[in-house]
């Protein structure tokens, strides 16, 4: 399956305002990639801005820039060779098997720790009181899942960037960001390392969702001695996620970060499944 995926945004912004974009492909993705991983940034005279970029402490790939002022356009466009599989999801014991902190890998230990929108100290006895009869591994894991997609009523007009687990878990209503925080808290309180995600999920083998595409946010649990992708939102396995970064949980993972005065005024994303018809000039571009 090839799908294709890109965005386009504009920002208004003050002059010599720092920007950092977090817009990549994440480097694990960078070989199913038929065109070459660019993000473009122009002025609003189309004069071009040089990107420079780094690779963070999680190992997402980040663009920094400075913008001149006024209107800036970044975009990119390309297309990624997918399984077209829905999520794996853990068969053998080994797999579904969760390890004692005492055993992790000491670079997963960071993702048992309290982060700025996960805060463990507040829903520890709420944790184990849901979940704590259940045996650790995949089971309890997909029962906090099950019951973070229950608790919780989606919509777009509750949207609020300040919000945190706790409040998810009282409020019991959010966006998908807001569904994955309270799935990697009750998860961290419970052991078992959780990490946030986010990237490209397109309508593929879902019913059509007429509303405006977006990026999309899920996490991923440790089981087994690898991550696997887990969804408090979209509760069932789903086809064509694409990763762009992950971290502790959004302030890590942020799509654009401006370090002064500035404000967005337009957004656009794509991510669907290509067309053969559509293919030919990608195909020639890789």
């Amino acid at each position: 399956m090839f799908i294709r995926i890109g965005y386009d945004m504009c920002f208004q912004t003050a002059p010599g305002v720092p920007m950092n974009l977090m817009l990549y492909t994440h480097p694990s993705r960078q070989a199913d990639l038929l065109q070459r991983d660019v993000v473009y940034v122009e002025a609003q005279d189309g004069q071009s801005i040089p990107v420079k970029t780094f690779f963070d402490v999680y190992g997402n790939k980040v663009g920094r820039i400075v913008a001149p002022g006024g209107q800036v356009r970044i975009w990119s466009s390309n297309t990624v060779r997918d399984s077209g599989l829905p999520d794996q999801i853990p068969q053998t014991a080994a797999e579904q098997h969760q390890a004692s902190p005492a055993d992790l890998p000491a670079e997963v230990l960071q993702y048992l720790m309290c982060s700025r929108y996960c805060e463990l100290e507040f829903l520890q006895d709420r944790a184990w009181n849901l979940f704590g009869h259940l045996a650790p591994g995949w089971a309890r894991a997909k029962a906090v899942v099950d019951w973070v997609h229950q608790h919780m009523t989606f919509g777009y007009q509750y949207a609020r960037h300040t919000r945190t687990a706790v409040e998810a878990m009282s409020e019991a209503r959010g966006v998908c960001r807001d569904f994955q925080h309270l799935c990697v808290a009750l998860h961290r309180c419970l052991n078992l390392p959780a990490r946030y995600v986010t990237g490209y999920l397109g309508d593929i083998g879902v019913p059509y969702n007429p509303a405006p595409m977006d990026f999309s946010a899920w996490h991923e649990v440790y089981l087994g001695g690898r991550w696997w992708s887990m969804d408090g939102r979209h509760h069932q396995p789903r086809i064509g996620r694409i990763l762009m970064a992950t971290g502790r949980d959004a302030a890590d993972v942020a799509l654009t970060t401006q370090f002064g005065s500035g404000w967005l005024t337009r957004f656009n994303v794509v991510t669907e499944e290509a067309r053969p018809d559509s293919l030919a000039h990608d195909l020639h571009a890789a």
